[in-house]
């Protein structure tokens, strides 16, 4: 004998059915509410980052950095070979620096330093172009205060990552120091050769005088080997010497602060 099933008892399934999606819909709400809780944390902190890294900005607006990220990198490689080495590094306040030096390093480095807000439009676009037209990446646009944000905070690989960092670095610090504490801080910093940072090092190290005593040819040479110190200062050709006079000639009409 068969037995019928009431439209009371047919009916009776729907709800598990109707369940089932709702079940579903309820844990796609709860991992997009995890992962909209996740991103805000991220976001918090890297807000939270960016403001320690503004408040050593403004710190050494007024105070002398003991070290930089790039000297304590370079030292962590020296002593894989040598656990006694040391970098040569003396701070010397703006007004101990050769002119000829601060004049000859802004010729080299960033003739539009005095004119710009970090960032040397005109000079990206015509490294893209050059760039485009070898074919490879053989020209770079960075100005001084890019170059200071990378040696004060960061490494020297190459990334998207690594490249926005440092704009939002050399934003607060053109946004905090002036032109002439970004270029004390960039001479005394820049590494001039292995294991040499900073003007005074440099000029002891190669001409065994004081920064304050460099002239026009010897702040030139000096100003020609920052893109590559620690294979200039074995390889000094004639095609950087060549350079070095071109910049002599140019240096005199540099401005500096």
């Amino acid at each position: 004998m068969v037995r019928r099933c009431s439209p009371n008892c047919a009916g009776s399934s729907r709800p598990a059915e109707l369940a089932a999606p709702a079940r579903s819909g309820n844990t796609r709400r709860r991992a997009l509410g995890w992962l909209a809780r996740g991103l805000l944390a991220a976001l918090l902190l890297l807000l939270f980052w960016q403001a320690v890294l503004l408040t050593q900005v403004i710190w050494w607006s007024r105070f002398d950095p003991g070290s930089t990220s790039f000297m304590r990198m370079r030292l962590s490689e020296l002593r894989q070979a040598d656990p006694k080495a040391t970098l040569r590094q003396h701070w010397v306040p703006y007004a101990r620096i050769s002119i000829h030096l601060k004049r000859a390093v802004v010729a080299a480095e960033d003739d539009r330093f005095l004119e710009h807000g970090g960032f040397d439009w005109i000079g990206i676009q015509r490294a893209i172009e050059r760039n485009a037209e070898r074919g490879r990446l053989a020209a770079g646009g960075s100005t001084i205060s890019q170059q200071l944000a990378k040696n004060l905070f960061l490494s020297s690989s190459r990334s998207w990552l690594r490249k926005g960092q440092e704009a939002v670095l050399t934003l607060m610090i053109e946004a905090t120091w002036d032109k002439r504490r970004i270029l004390e801080v960039y001479l005394n910093v820049a590494e001039w050769g292995n294991g040499i940072f900073g003007a005074e090092a440099a000029a002891r190290h190669y001409y065994g005088r004081p920064a304050s005593g460099l002239g026009p040819a010897e702040a030139a040479r000096l100003a020609v080997m920052l893109p590559n110190p620690r294979h200039y200062e074995r390889n000094y050709g004639p095609r950087l010497a060549a350079h070095a006079s071109r910049v002599q000639r140019r240096m005199v009409h540099s401005q500096v602060p």
